[in-house]
């Protein structure tokens, strides 16, 4: 059958089993599913992208793509950062955007049931209206979905308190590799019969299963939290303060790292007013109840004042703290209006962020490349960005190399290569150096175990010998 004929087939088959709209073929709007924001990962053109509303419709169209060989690629809002959600050629896009129902907020138990479309903020929102909170709050949190969040683990600002997705991921559905609909996981506080299939699922990037539906751990509502603010005249100052907060046994709800190109490039765009006076920006959060937050926000205050802040103070003004934390979030699509970015996930122990910051600058001048700056610097985990020029491919050269060199440095410093965007496409050769063969040979058997037929987003993560490896 030739691949016009067979393309024919594949979209009809899914059409007979769903409603009329789900599929969708049109050049101009398949266009927008075709890639994620890593602007440098490749992509293909899919056959066809499906927009499912019910966990039925998802497992019709994995059941004809298993019949008919066709590559399946889950997608969720598309805000990724390694090209996880990228459309292979001939394959079938399965955007579970439509998928936003909210089915249940537990206060007894604290879980919420979700689909996978539903926005990370949506569900913190209709929490709050509980009393309750849905912790992880990646920097994409008003755009990104919990499917999303679930598949690559994403973690967020206060992660380095509260934990990542997979904290608090208690049970899933999903559709698997052989066209089933399954539940693993549970509802309960505790619970170990048999293997942990769940936590398996969470950073598994669609290459095991679509997701349908979430199970979500849930915690009361925060207290109000007392915010410390630093300015610092280097990158490596900074790390010091971040290792500082560390050694005096602080657990703060937040501390993150912005620099000045970051806060810049929000100031052109928002006209927010940030100062742009410091090299870099540390915001630190307590949420401490009484007298304790008082005092972490005192003694974090301490620490960045030691480690050389040029300017330190605990924040009395609400919503300058928040315009703070707003630019925060706002620093990656502030900074892609530049040019395109090459986007680092790197993340290494606490005591390692200094040396691990001045080996990025350090990478920036020997390879002549803009690298911008954002962090959960408390947990680790660095995000440089590096920027290009448009159409400047020796720039885009530079850049590719000092990539590698913060990969390799990362690894060097007893760190892994990506903290929570995920492997997908560009952090491939990372994986292999971090994994090494026999682990990435374990993977391979797992992913050949829960996806026999290779249908589910091949080639990301790690290929698998039937993929070419």
């Amino acid at each position: 059958m030739g691949d016009d004929a067979w393309r024919r087939e594949l979209i009809e088959d899914l059409g007979r089993g769903l409603p009329a709209g789900r599929v969708i073929t049109d050049p101009d709007v398949v266009s927008g599913y075709v890639h994620d924001e890593a602007e440098w990962a490749p992509h293909g053109t899919p056959a066809a992208v499906v927009r499912p509303r019910t966990a039925e419709e998802v497992r019709h169209v994995v059941q004809v793509c298993l019949r008919l060989g066709a590559p399946v690629v889950p997608r969720g809002a598309g805000t990724g950062l390694s090209g996880g959600a990228n459309a292979i050629e001939h394959s079938v896009v399965v955007s579970t955007e439509a998928m936003t129902t909210i089915k249940e907020i537990n206060r007894r138990e604290r879980l919420a049931v979700v689909e996978p479309g539903v926005v990370n903020d949506h569900l913190r929102a209709a929490c709050a209206e509980h009393a309750l909170w849905y912790p992880p709050d990646p920097a994409s949190a008003p755009w990104s979905t919990i499917g999303g969040n679930v598949a690559t683990n994403a973690g967020g600002l206060c992660c380095v308190k509260y934990g990542v997705t997979g904290d608090y991921v208690l049970g899933l559905e999903f559709v698997t590799g052989t066209g089933e609909l399954v539940r693993i996981g549970r509802r309960t506080a505790k619970g170990v019969a048999g293997y942990d299939l769940a936590g398996l699922m969470v950073g598994s990037e669609g290459t095991l299963g679509v997701i349908t539906e979430v199970t979500v751990r849930l915690r009361p509502a925060r207290q109000p939290e007392h915010t410390v603010v630093g300015y610092f005249s280097s990158i490596v100052d900074a790390g010091y303060a971040v290792a500082a907060v560390a050694e005096a046994g602080l657990e703060p709800s937040a501390l993150e790292l912005i620099d000045r190109h970051c806060l810049a490039a929000v100031d052109e765009w928002k006209h927010m007013g940030l100062s742009t006076e410091a090299d870099v920006v540390l915001l630190g959060r307590t949420d401490s109840a009484g007298p304790a937050g008082e005092r972490e926000a005192d003694a974090m205050l301490a620490c960045f004042e030691k480690a050389g802040a040029t300017f330190a103070v605990r924040s009395t003004d609400q919503q300058e703290a928040d315009a703070l934390f707003d630019a925060r979030r706002l620093a990656y699509p502030a900074l892609e209006r530049l040019g395109p970015v090459l986007t680092e996930d790197v993340c290494v122990p606490k005591g390692a962020v200094p040396e691990m910051l001045a080996r990025i600058e350090e990478a920036a001048v020997r390879h002549d490349t803009l690298i911008a700056n954002i962090a959960h610097a408390g947990d680790g985990n660095l995000h440089p960005l590096l920027i290009t020029q448009p159409g400047d491919d020796a720039a885009k050269k530079r850049a590719q190399a000092a990539f590698d060199d913060i990969i390799a440095a990362t690894l060097e410093l007893g760190g892994t290569v990506t903290g929570e965007h995920g492997v997908g496409l560009l952090k491939r050769d990372g994986l292999a150096a971090e994994a090494g063969p026999a682990v990435l040979a374990l993977g391979r058997a797992v992913k050949d175990a829960l996806d026999p037929h290779g249908i589910f987003n091949p080639g990301k993560v790690m290929a698998t010998e039937r993929e070419g490896a």
